[in-house]
């Protein structure tokens, strides 16, 4: 039975790196959820926001609908690894999900109505996903970036929770990083219309998301 001991022997040995690298993992990733928050500062007028809800195809396109928003940029944030990428960020090891920045004119949109257009478009019930994508890297995070912003995160989820009499499945998170994603993920939607994914999934997302929030839409949407 010496082949049998052997397999037995490099199976408990894999198993034990396994876990040892899982719990390492585990490790580095509440300390991104107890990590100090970053904040972003105005420039030239300008203010950033960092919100992960699903595909972000989906989620750049709906931002860029809203008046006020100057640019969306799509990449990946929440995560404990350096440099995600696409391939490694759908492993659901990095802990990042994906994400966008949403680069906007604070005088034209509060921080609030931001976290109301986040709230309302998505299923805000849906774990680890949104729609057909599922996975933790397409779980939804809200990333505040110092304490008010904190605050009116919690207290419109909270609202929500008791609205829909359910648990809300977005996470907070402090806003730490953002890594910006692969060149060929930047206006997806709006580069790629006959794309079979953009005409079933993100493109019947954001009309939802239009006639939901009429007065939120910039005159030429």
């Amino acid at each position: 039975m010496p082949n049998l001991k052997n397999l037995l022997s490099t199976c408990i040995i894999v198993l034990f790196f396994s876990c040892n690298n899982m719990a390492q993992e585990n490790q580095e990733q509440q300390a991104v959820i107890n990590a100090k928050p970053i904040e972003v500062p105005i420039q030239n007028g300008l203010a950033k926001a960092y919100f992960a809800s699903g595909c972000f195809w989906c989620v750049e396109a709906i931002y860029e609908s809203v008046n006020g928003v100057e640019e969306v940029i799509s990449g990946y944030a929440g995560g404990h690894t350096k440099n995600p990428t696409y391939a490694s960020s759908n492993t659901g090891r990095t802990g990042h999900a994906e994400a966008v920045e949403v680069i906007y004119n604070p005088e034209k949109v509060s921080f609030s109505t931001l976290v109301d257009v986040y709230f309302g478009s998505q299923n805000p019930t849906q774990v680890n996903g949104q729609g057909p994508d599922k996975g933790s890297q397409y779980r939804s995070i809200i990333f505040y970036q110092n304490k008010e912003q904190q605050k009116i995160i919690n207290t419109k989820k909270e609202a929500l929770s008791k609205k829909l009499d359910a648990t809300i499945a977005a996470e907070v998170y402090p806003f730490t990083k953002f890594w910006m994603a692969e060149d060929y993920h930047q206006n997806y939607e709006k580069l790629n219309p006959g794309n079979s994914y953009v005409q079933n999934v993100s493109i019947p997302r954001l009309n939802k998301f239009k006639a939901k929030f009429p007065e939120l839409l910039k005159e030429n949407k």
